[in-house]
Protein backbone atom coordinates (compact mmCIF):
# COMPACT_ATOMS: atom_id res chain seq x y z
CA UNK A 1 0.00 0.00 0.00
CA UNK A 2 1.44 3.40 -0.97
CA UNK A 3 0.61 7.10 -0.93
CA UNK A 4 -2.38 8.52 -2.76
CA UNK A 5 -2.66 9.31 -6.45
CA UNK A 6 -1.37 12.59 -7.82
CA UNK A 7 -4.12 15.12 -8.52
CA UNK A 8 -6.49 13.94 -5.79
CA UNK A 9 -6.81 16.46 -2.95
CA UNK A 10 -6.04 14.52 0.19
CA UNK A 11 -7.19 15.14 3.76
CA UNK A 12 -4.72 15.54 6.62
CA UNK A 13 -6.02 15.20 10.16
CA UNK A 14 -3.96 17.16 12.71
CA UNK A 15 -4.10 16.37 16.43
CA UNK A 16 -1.90 18.23 18.92
CA UNK A 17 -1.45 17.04 22.49
CA UNK A 18 -0.60 20.47 23.95
CA UNK A 19 0.86 19.16 27.20
CA UNK A 20 3.13 16.44 25.76
CA UNK A 21 6.76 16.85 26.82
CA UNK A 22 6.09 19.53 29.44
CA UNK A 23 7.49 17.42 32.26
CA UNK A 24 10.86 16.81 30.63
CA UNK A 25 12.67 20.08 31.30
CA UNK A 26 11.56 20.10 34.93
CA UNK A 27 12.71 16.52 35.50
CA UNK A 28 9.30 14.81 35.74
CA UNK A 29 9.84 12.43 32.80
CA UNK A 30 6.26 12.74 31.58
CA UNK A 31 2.90 14.48 31.99
CA UNK A 32 0.53 11.51 32.22
CA UNK A 33 -2.14 12.33 34.78
CA UNK A 34 -3.58 15.57 36.18
CA UNK A 35 -1.44 15.45 39.33
CA UNK A 36 1.84 15.29 37.40
CA UNK A 37 0.69 17.97 34.95
CA UNK A 38 -0.18 20.29 37.83
CA UNK A 39 3.23 19.68 39.38
CA UNK A 40 4.97 20.34 36.04
CA UNK A 41 3.20 23.68 35.72
CA UNK A 42 4.02 24.62 39.32
CA UNK A 43 7.70 24.01 38.52
CA UNK A 44 7.55 26.39 35.57
CA UNK A 45 7.12 23.90 32.73
CA UNK A 46 6.07 25.48 29.44
CA UNK A 47 4.24 23.86 26.50
CA UNK A 48 6.54 22.23 23.96
CA UNK A 49 4.09 20.70 21.49
CA UNK A 50 2.78 23.90 19.84
CA UNK A 51 6.22 24.88 18.56
CA UNK A 52 6.94 21.33 17.42
CA UNK A 53 3.63 21.18 15.56
CA UNK A 54 4.25 24.52 13.84
CA UNK A 55 7.69 23.36 12.74
CA UNK A 56 6.16 20.28 11.11
CA UNK A 57 3.38 22.30 9.48
CA UNK A 58 5.92 24.76 8.08
CA UNK A 59 7.40 21.86 6.10
CA UNK A 60 3.91 21.21 4.66
CA UNK A 61 3.27 24.74 3.38
CA UNK A 62 4.49 23.93 -0.11
CA UNK A 63 1.84 21.25 -0.65
CA UNK A 64 -1.21 22.79 1.00
CA UNK A 65 -2.89 23.45 -2.36
CA UNK A 66 -3.10 19.67 -2.71
CA UNK A 67 -4.05 18.93 0.91
CA UNK A 68 -7.05 19.80 3.10
CA UNK A 69 -6.11 20.18 6.75
CA UNK A 70 -8.75 19.07 9.26
CA UNK A 71 -8.04 19.71 12.92
CA UNK A 72 -9.39 20.25 16.42
CA UNK A 73 -10.37 23.52 18.07
CA UNK A 74 -8.01 25.71 20.06
CA UNK A 75 -4.69 24.38 21.29
CA UNK A 76 -5.29 20.88 19.89
CA UNK A 77 -4.51 22.01 16.34
CA UNK A 78 -6.37 25.17 15.32
CA UNK A 79 -3.92 27.57 16.97
CA UNK A 80 -0.89 25.74 15.60
CA UNK A 81 -2.32 25.77 12.07
CA UNK A 82 -2.94 29.52 12.25
CA UNK A 83 0.54 30.04 13.69
CA UNK A 84 2.03 28.17 10.73
CA UNK A 85 0.02 30.23 8.25
CA UNK A 86 -2.24 27.36 7.18
CA UNK A 87 -5.98 27.45 6.71
CA UNK A 88 -7.53 24.50 8.50
CA UNK A 89 -11.07 23.23 8.84
CA UNK A 90 -12.00 22.81 12.50
CA UNK A 91 -14.04 19.69 13.17
CA UNK A 92 -16.91 19.91 15.68
CA UNK A 93 -15.19 17.86 18.36
CA UNK A 94 -16.07 18.43 22.01
CA UNK A 95 -12.87 19.14 23.96
CA UNK A 96 -12.68 19.68 27.71
CA UNK A 97 -11.15 22.78 29.36
CA UNK A 98 -8.12 20.66 30.31
CA UNK A 99 -7.17 18.42 27.39
CA UNK A 100 -7.04 14.73 28.18
CA UNK A 101 -6.36 11.33 26.67
CA UNK A 102 -10.09 11.02 26.04
CA UNK A 103 -9.95 14.18 23.91
CA UNK A 104 -7.18 12.62 21.83
CA UNK A 105 -9.16 9.41 21.32
CA UNK A 106 -12.35 11.29 20.48
CA UNK A 107 -10.46 13.46 17.98
CA UNK A 108 -8.87 10.46 16.29
CA UNK A 109 -12.26 8.82 15.78
CA UNK A 110 -13.66 12.07 14.36
CA UNK A 111 -10.74 12.21 11.92
CA UNK A 112 -11.53 8.68 10.77
CA UNK A 113 -15.19 9.54 10.32
CA UNK A 114 -14.19 12.60 8.26
CA UNK A 115 -12.24 10.33 5.93
CA UNK A 116 -8.74 11.67 6.48
CA UNK A 117 -5.93 10.00 4.56
CA UNK A 118 -3.38 10.55 7.33
CA UNK A 119 -3.52 11.46 11.01
CA UNK A 120 -0.53 13.63 11.93
CA UNK A 121 -0.24 13.91 15.71
CA UNK A 122 2.06 15.75 18.08
CA UNK A 123 2.92 14.02 21.33
CA UNK A 124 4.83 11.13 22.82
CA UNK A 125 4.30 7.44 23.41
CA UNK A 126 1.17 8.08 25.50
CA UNK A 127 -0.45 10.01 22.66
CA UNK A 128 0.47 7.28 20.16
CA UNK A 129 -1.03 4.74 22.52
CA UNK A 130 -4.32 6.67 22.73
CA UNK A 131 -4.59 6.90 18.95
CA UNK A 132 -3.69 3.24 18.43
CA UNK A 133 -6.35 2.25 20.97
CA UNK A 134 -9.15 3.67 18.81
CA UNK A 135 -7.78 3.59 15.25
CA UNK A 136 -5.51 0.57 15.23
CA UNK A 137 -4.20 0.17 11.69
CA UNK A 138 -7.35 1.35 9.91
CA UNK A 139 -6.05 4.86 9.15
CA UNK A 140 -2.42 5.82 8.41
CA UNK A 141 -0.83 7.84 11.22
CA UNK A 142 2.50 9.57 11.85
CA UNK A 143 3.92 11.14 15.00
CA UNK A 144 5.60 14.52 15.43
CA UNK A 145 7.96 13.83 18.37
CA UNK A 146 7.19 16.02 21.36
CA UNK A 147 7.06 13.76 24.41
CA UNK A 148 9.68 13.17 27.08
CA UNK A 149 10.26 9.52 26.26
CA UNK A 150 9.68 8.37 22.73
CA UNK A 151 10.27 4.65 22.41
CA UNK A 152 7.81 3.94 19.58
CA UNK A 153 9.03 3.83 15.96
CA UNK A 154 5.85 5.58 14.77
CA UNK A 155 7.52 9.00 15.07
CA UNK A 156 9.61 10.96 12.61
CA UNK A 157 13.17 11.84 13.61
CA UNK A 158 12.19 15.49 14.12
CA UNK A 159 9.21 17.77 13.37
CA UNK A 160 10.51 18.97 10.01
CA UNK A 161 10.91 15.40 8.80
CA UNK A 162 7.40 14.61 10.02
CA UNK A 163 6.02 17.40 7.84
CA UNK A 164 8.14 16.41 4.87
CA UNK A 165 7.11 12.75 5.09
CA UNK A 166 3.44 13.65 5.51
CA UNK A 167 3.62 15.87 2.44
CA UNK A 168 5.38 13.21 0.40
CA UNK A 169 2.79 10.60 1.32
CA UNK A 170 -0.23 12.84 0.72
CA UNK A 171 0.91 14.17 -2.65
CA UNK A 172 1.45 10.85 -4.34
CA UNK A 173 4.99 9.97 -3.38
CA UNK A 174 5.93 6.32 -3.53
CA UNK A 175 5.71 5.74 0.21
CA UNK A 176 4.77 2.33 1.54
CA UNK A 177 2.69 1.83 4.67
CA UNK A 178 4.01 -0.39 7.45
CA UNK A 179 2.53 -1.58 10.73
CA UNK A 180 4.80 -0.27 13.49
CA UNK A 181 4.80 -0.91 17.22
CA UNK A 182 3.38 1.48 19.80
CA UNK A 183 5.40 1.09 22.99
CA UNK A 184 4.87 2.83 26.31
CA UNK A 185 6.15 2.55 29.83
CA UNK A 186 4.75 2.73 33.32
CA UNK A 187 5.47 6.36 34.20
CA UNK A 188 5.15 5.77 37.95
CA UNK A 189 7.81 3.05 37.74
CA UNK A 190 9.87 5.28 35.43
CA UNK A 191 9.94 8.08 38.01
CA UNK A 192 11.07 5.58 40.63
CA UNK A 193 14.06 4.54 38.53
CA UNK A 194 12.71 1.42 36.85
CA UNK A 195 12.21 1.11 33.10
CA UNK A 196 9.39 -1.17 32.01
CA UNK A 197 8.13 -0.95 28.43
CA UNK A 198 5.60 -3.12 26.69
CA UNK A 199 3.73 -3.35 23.43
CA UNK A 200 0.36 -1.59 23.40
CA UNK A 201 -0.62 -1.93 19.76
CA UNK A 202 0.25 -0.92 16.23
CA UNK A 203 -0.20 2.05 13.92
CA UNK A 204 -0.07 2.04 10.13
CA UNK A 205 2.79 4.42 9.36
CA UNK A 206 4.13 5.91 6.08
CA UNK A 207 7.48 4.15 5.97
CA UNK A 208 10.37 6.04 4.45
CA UNK A 209 13.19 5.06 6.79
CA UNK A 210 15.33 8.15 6.31
CA UNK A 211 12.52 10.18 7.92
CA UNK A 212 11.62 7.84 10.80
CA UNK A 213 13.26 7.08 14.11
CA UNK A 214 13.83 3.49 15.15
CA UNK A 215 12.38 1.80 18.18
CA UNK A 216 14.40 1.94 21.36
CA UNK A 217 16.11 -1.37 22.08
CA UNK A 218 15.80 -2.79 25.57
CA UNK A 219 18.37 -2.18 28.24
CA UNK A 220 20.65 -4.69 29.86
CA UNK A 221 22.39 -5.80 26.68
CA UNK A 222 25.67 -4.02 27.37
CA UNK A 223 28.14 -6.06 29.39
CA UNK A 224 29.41 -4.87 32.76
CA UNK A 225 33.01 -5.07 31.55
CA UNK A 226 32.48 -2.76 28.57
CA UNK A 227 30.47 -0.29 30.66
CA UNK A 228 33.16 -0.24 33.33
CA UNK A 229 35.80 0.40 30.68
CA UNK A 230 33.85 3.41 29.42
CA UNK A 231 33.42 4.67 32.99
CA UNK A 232 37.13 4.40 33.71
CA UNK A 233 37.97 6.31 30.53
CA UNK A 234 35.59 9.15 31.38
CA UNK A 235 36.89 9.37 34.94
CA UNK A 236 40.48 9.51 33.66
CA UNK A 237 39.56 12.57 31.58
CA UNK A 238 37.83 14.49 34.37
CA UNK A 239 39.34 17.87 35.18
CA UNK A 240 39.58 18.82 38.88
CA UNK A 241 37.07 21.53 39.76
CA UNK A 242 35.04 21.15 36.57
CA UNK A 243 31.32 20.36 36.66
CA UNK A 244 29.98 17.24 34.91
CA UNK A 245 26.30 16.94 34.06
CA UNK A 246 25.63 13.22 33.66
CA UNK A 247 22.64 12.25 31.54
CA UNK A 248 20.35 9.24 32.01
CA UNK A 249 21.05 5.63 31.14
CA UNK A 250 22.93 2.55 32.26
CA UNK A 251 26.06 3.59 30.35
CA UNK A 252 26.43 6.87 32.23
CA UNK A 253 25.32 5.24 35.49
CA UNK A 254 28.47 3.10 35.36
CA UNK A 255 30.50 6.27 35.99
CA UNK A 256 28.56 7.08 39.14
CA UNK A 257 28.79 3.50 40.35
CA UNK A 258 32.55 3.39 39.93
CA UNK A 259 32.90 6.67 41.84
CA UNK A 260 30.53 5.48 44.55
CA UNK A 261 28.23 8.47 43.96
CA UNK A 262 24.48 8.71 44.28
CA UNK A 263 22.64 8.94 40.98
CA UNK A 264 19.15 8.85 39.50
CA UNK A 265 19.63 6.49 36.48
CA UNK A 266 16.81 8.15 34.51
CA UNK A 267 17.55 11.81 35.27
CA UNK A 268 20.37 14.33 34.96
CA UNK A 269 22.87 14.35 37.84
CA UNK A 270 25.69 16.79 38.67
CA UNK A 271 29.19 15.70 39.63
CA UNK A 272 32.35 17.57 40.62
CA UNK A 273 35.61 16.25 42.03
CA UNK A 274 34.13 12.78 42.40
CA UNK A 275 31.17 13.93 44.48
CA UNK A 276 27.48 14.26 43.63
CA UNK A 277 26.24 17.86 43.73
CA UNK A 278 22.68 17.14 42.63
CA UNK A 279 20.46 14.26 41.57
CA UNK A 280 17.59 14.22 39.06
CA UNK A 281 17.95 17.91 38.28
CA UNK A 282 15.54 20.12 36.37
CA UNK A 283 16.67 22.49 33.62
CA UNK A 284 16.47 25.40 36.08
CA UNK A 285 18.63 23.59 38.62
CA UNK A 286 21.15 22.71 35.91
CA UNK A 287 21.38 26.34 34.81
CA UNK A 288 21.98 27.44 38.39
CA UNK A 289 24.93 25.04 38.70
CA UNK A 290 26.66 25.87 35.39
CA UNK A 291 30.30 26.94 35.60
CA UNK A 292 31.15 29.07 32.52
CA UNK A 293 33.84 27.34 30.51
CA UNK A 294 34.14 24.55 33.07
CA UNK A 295 31.01 22.46 32.53
CA UNK A 296 30.76 19.20 30.60
CA UNK A 297 27.78 17.20 29.39
CA UNK A 298 28.07 13.41 29.55
CA UNK A 299 25.46 11.69 27.40
CA UNK A 300 25.04 8.21 25.97
CA UNK A 301 23.67 6.76 22.75
CA UNK A 302 20.13 5.35 22.92
CA UNK A 303 20.23 1.79 21.64
CA UNK A 304 18.24 1.12 18.48
CA UNK A 305 17.63 4.83 17.83
CA UNK A 306 20.99 6.58 17.98
CA UNK A 307 19.74 9.73 19.72
CA UNK A 308 22.17 11.51 22.03
CA UNK A 309 20.15 14.68 22.73
CA UNK A 310 16.41 15.32 22.64
CA UNK A 311 15.13 11.96 23.86
CA UNK A 312 14.83 11.34 27.60
CA UNK A 313 17.18 14.20 28.54
CA UNK A 314 15.10 17.33 27.89
CA UNK A 315 16.60 18.89 31.03
CA UNK A 316 19.67 19.41 28.82
CA UNK A 317 17.82 22.15 26.96
CA UNK A 318 19.11 24.27 24.07
CA UNK A 319 20.00 26.97 26.61
CA UNK A 320 22.07 24.49 28.63
CA UNK A 321 23.76 23.02 25.55
CA UNK A 322 24.67 26.44 24.15
CA UNK A 323 26.08 27.49 27.53
CA UNK A 324 28.26 24.39 27.73
CA UNK A 325 29.40 24.31 24.09
CA UNK A 326 29.68 21.50 21.57
CA UNK A 327 33.34 20.91 22.38
CA UNK A 328 32.52 19.93 25.97
CA UNK A 329 29.96 17.24 25.23
CA UNK A 330 31.25 13.74 25.97
CA UNK A 331 29.32 11.07 24.07
CA UNK A 332 29.46 7.49 25.36
CA UNK A 333 28.47 4.37 23.48
CA UNK A 334 28.76 0.72 24.44
CA UNK A 335 30.09 -1.23 21.43
CA UNK A 336 27.12 -3.59 21.54
CA UNK A 337 24.68 -0.67 21.22
CA UNK A 338 26.67 1.00 18.46
CA UNK A 339 26.79 -2.24 16.52
CA UNK A 340 22.99 -2.32 16.64
CA UNK A 341 22.82 0.97 14.71
CA UNK A 342 24.25 -0.80 11.64
CA UNK A 343 26.34 2.19 10.58
CA UNK A 344 23.57 4.78 10.92
CA UNK A 345 24.37 8.26 12.19
CA UNK A 346 23.82 9.49 15.73
CA UNK A 347 20.87 11.88 16.05
CA UNK A 348 20.00 15.15 17.80
CA UNK A 349 16.57 16.76 18.17
CA UNK A 350 16.94 19.45 20.83
CA UNK A 351 13.91 21.49 19.81
CA UNK A 352 16.13 24.22 18.32
CA UNK A 353 16.78 23.50 14.61
CA UNK A 354 19.69 25.96 14.40
CA UNK A 355 21.38 24.31 17.38
CA UNK A 356 20.75 20.88 15.88
CA UNK A 357 22.51 22.06 12.73
CA UNK A 358 25.48 23.30 14.74
CA UNK A 359 25.75 19.93 16.50
CA UNK A 360 25.86 18.02 13.22
CA UNK A 361 29.13 16.76 11.80
CA UNK A 362 31.44 14.22 13.39
CA UNK A 363 31.92 13.57 17.07
CA UNK A 364 34.15 11.15 18.98
CA UNK A 365 32.28 8.48 20.94
CA UNK A 366 34.00 6.93 23.95
CA UNK A 367 33.63 3.16 23.59
CA UNK A 368 36.04 1.80 26.20
CA UNK A 369 39.19 2.42 28.21
CA UNK A 370 41.51 4.30 25.85
CA UNK A 371 39.10 3.75 22.97
CA UNK A 372 36.92 6.08 20.93
CA UNK A 373 35.35 6.06 17.47
CA UNK A 374 34.24 8.92 15.24
CA UNK A 375 30.52 8.96 14.44
CA UNK A 376 28.51 11.18 12.15
CA UNK A 377 25.81 13.26 13.85
CA UNK A 378 22.62 14.27 12.00
CA UNK A 379 19.29 15.85 12.89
Amino acid sequence: MTGGKVGVRKKLGLIVNPIAGMGGAVGLKGTDGARILEKARSLGAVPRSPLRAREALAALRGVTDDVRVLTCAGEMGEQESLGAGLRAEVLPIEIGPLTSAEDTRRSALAMEEAGVDLVLFTGGDGTARDIAAVLGTRVPALGIPSGVKIHSPVFARNPTMAGELAGLFLTGGSVALEEREVMDIDEEAFREGSLRARLFGYLLVPCERRFLQGGKSGGGKSGAVELDGIAREVISRMVPGDLYLVGPGTTTAAIMKRLGCGYSLLGVDALRDGKTLGVDLSEREVLELLLPGRTWLVVSVIGGQGFILGRGNLQLSPRVIRSVGKERILVLGAPSKLKGLYGKALLVDTGDPSLDGALCGYTPVITGLGEETLFRVER
